[in-house]
């Protein structure tokens, strides 16, 4: 690394470790091959290696995606630089995995909502689950108890706060 940064070397070979904290100016040429393999925020990540410096930058993504999935993927990549959005694909496409589990992909078993298309409201929910447990009348108070069981019960606490 110390050789690619100081230019005594003008080709880097690398596994995924250039994601994070590698940050080489001249470097202005990344092809990632599999592409599709990587998730959009990894692949936002890698591309950002370059173009740090006062050169024209390209990153190459080679791909041959075999799901509708791994296509949509590719297209994102090429519709936005926009970290956000890429952020906002990526979970629409994969899903947010397990908040209680250890699944890293896929949807949650939400009986009511759409991750994506009702993110507002669940926002709401949790700022708003997070107050009432601010609350004291939520620990003490005879109208909670029902609640306060409930979660206990599917040990979603953990203390005074949900795990």
């Amino acid at each position: 690394m110390r050789a690619f940064y100081s230019n005594e070397i003008q080709l880097l070979v690398s596994t995924t470790v250039v994601e994070v904290g590698v940050d080489v100016p001249n470097a202005t040429l990344m092809i990632i091959m599999d592409a599709d393999r990587f998730g959009l925020s990894q692949l936002h990540q890698l591309r950002g290696r370059v173009g740090r410096g006062q050169h024209a930058s390209y990153c190459v993504l080679v791909a041959d995606p075999k799901s509708e999935i791994g296509r949509e993927r590719m297209t994102a990549m090429t519709d936005t630089d926009d970290g956000f959005e890429v952020s906002r694909r990526d979970l629409e496409l994969r899903g947010p995995g397990d908040f209680f589990g250890t699944k890293q992909s896929g949807l949650p078993e939400f009986r009511l909502a759409d991750m994506t298309a009702d993110f507002e409201v669940l926002e709401q929910a949790r700022d708003d689950a997070a107050g009432l447990l601010k609350e004291a009348s939520f620990w003490t108070s005879a109208d909670y108890a029902p609640l306060r069981s409930y979660l206990q019960s599917e040990q979603i606490f953990q203390g005074d706060i949900i795990d």
